[in-house]
């Protein structure tokens, strides 16, 4: 009898959970159609419609949703409890898929009125309404949990990160900060990447990397440490920012989390060491390359700082560092873990009720693998072919690689819907 893994085993309905990795993945082929029509211009500098409109397509409609979608999964394991509310759940969902399309639109467009504003509304509604069932469901809780806290932790930073963007968005309009709301951009954008993205990713992949590698490796105090070192980074972060302390005082959080990325993949490098399973399947090895692929921004982050005490840090780095966040270990960690997880979500939803009574598929048959491979192919040249383009401003690798991720994004979809429209014969 197939089963899925116990970290994915849940009494959380498939219907709460489809509809997000579903909308993630019509977004991601949104932003990379953005990124393939307007490539002639997305190398300019960064604080312009297109750029702002692809980087919450990103954020937001791909990482976000698809993110809050696999923790209505995963939560319910990791508190050993069932999801508060479905209705809860749902609204969540309907909130941001409605105020996503008219905040980017808003950005677009850069008519930062009431369609923005609304659409910003709508996606602090939704991440209040998930924070509400996250807590609710806590309560249920049977003991504590570090990966659980991550979790918590990167949800309260998401909430800080949307409501921030609001006041942003108002602040076009009725100027009531101190400052323009470009001034603040540095701070709504490493909120959301390091409070929200990096806190959850190391929570959750500490969890599901042992888990698809069937590894016993466990260590609770070094990533109770991560936690912790973390959430103090984005702490002093914060304050340096307010207090506008020197430039090269930055360097004091990003090392922080140079140690917290560095922490990580020395967790998931024992637990590749201690796995039983040897043979590592494509989707997995992607998954472990997103880690290494963490590094990446924190790379470009360190060399913008450095710059910025020596002299002015060049519009491209900036770019090209936020590039790497969103469509580097980002969409590279969701790539693997989509086709870990859906398969067995799909497989329970379909296969579950019929077990034992015939044969079924294997989870993984119920995507190709081939095209797997080519979407990897493609994604991994496009994101490495853009980099190199945007830092020797050559246009037409910028243009190629708009168009391999393009590519990328056709793919994973076909896959994806592939599952999500499967039925039972």
């Amino acid at each position: 009898m197939i089963t899925a893994p116990r970290g994915i085993q849940t009494n959380t309905t498939h219907k709460v959970v489809l509809p997000f990795y579903g909308y993630a993945s019509l977004a991601f082929l949104v932003a990379t159609v953005l990124l393939l029509v307007h490539s002639g211009s997305v190398s300019g500098h960064y604080f312009q419609p297109v750029n702002l409109a692809i980087v919450h397509t990103m954020a937001l409609g791909w990482g976000t949703m698809i993110i809050l979608g696999a923790s209505h999964q995963l939560v319910p394991v990791l508190i050993e409890a069932s999801l508060h509310s479905t209705t809860l759940a749902h609204l969540s969902f309907w909130f941001a898929a409605v105020g996503i399309p008219m905040l980017v639109y808003g950005f677009y467009t850069f008519q930062l009125g009431l369609i923005a504003i609304s659409g910003a509304v709508c996606v602090n509604i939704a991440v209040g309404l998930y924070i509400a069932n996250l807590l609710l469901s806590l309560k249920r809780a049977r003991s504590e949990n570090v990966h659980a806290s991550f979790v918590v932790a990167a949800s309260v930073w998401l909430l800080l990160t949307t409501l921030t963007g609001l006041l942003l968005l108002l602040n076009f309009t009725y100027v009531f900060l101190p400052e323009n709301s470009l001034h603040y951009l540095s701070l709504h954008a490493h909120l959301g990447i390091i409070g929200w993205f990096l806190l959850l990713v190391v929570g959750v992949g500490s969890r599901l990397v042992p888990m698809f590698l069937i590894s016993k490796y466990t260590n609770d105090k070094l990533l109770w440490a991560i936690f912790w070192i973390i959430n103090i980074s984005l702490l002093v972060f914060v304050i340096v920012f307010l207090y506008k302390l020197s430039a090269v005082v930055h360097l004091v959080p990003a090392g922080g989390v140079f140690i917290s990325i560095a922490g990580f993949a020395f967790f998931c490098y024992k637990a590749y060491k201690e796995r039983i399973r040897k043979k590592i399947d494509e989707q997995m090895r992607l998954s472990l390359l997103s880690v290494l692929m963490m590094a990446i921004p924190l790379i470009f982050l360190i060399a913008i700082v450095l710059l910025i005490v020596f002299t002015n840090a060049d519009s491209s780095l900036v770019l090209t560092y936020g590039f790497s966040v969103f469509f580097g270990w980002i969409t590279a960690i969701i790539f693997g873990m989509t086709f870990k997880t859906l398969p067995f979500i799909i497989w329970n939803k379909i296969y579950s009720p019929k077990a034992g009574l015939g044969s079924t598929p294997n989870p993984k048959d119920l995507f190709h693998a081939g095209v797997f491979t080519v979407m990897t192919l493609a994604y991994l040249s496009g994101f490495l072919l853009f980099i190199i383009g945007v830092l020797m401003k050559v246009s037409a690798f910028i243009s190629g690689a708009a168009l391999l991720l393009f590519a990328a994004a056709v793919l994973y979809n076909w896959n994806v819907m592939k599952m999500l429209f499967k039925k039972s014969k």
